[in-house]
């Protein structure tokens, strides 16, 4: 990366977020934390090689 952040980290920082504020903010939706993760690590796969 050498010192910057590329938009890869900056879409995966935005989506961790989202889905730990959705988990947060409706205790009801319980799995919005384990939904992001699983987001963020879908994205992580899909972006990989490029």
């Amino acid at each position: 990366m050498g010192g910057q952040i590329d938009q890869r980290m900056v879409l995966l920082l935005l989506v961790g977020s989202g889905a730990t504020y959705a988990a947060f903010e409706y205790p009801s939706f319980g799995t919005a934390l384990l939904v992001g993760v699983a987001l963020m690590t879908l994205l992580h796969h899909l972006m990989k090689n490029r």
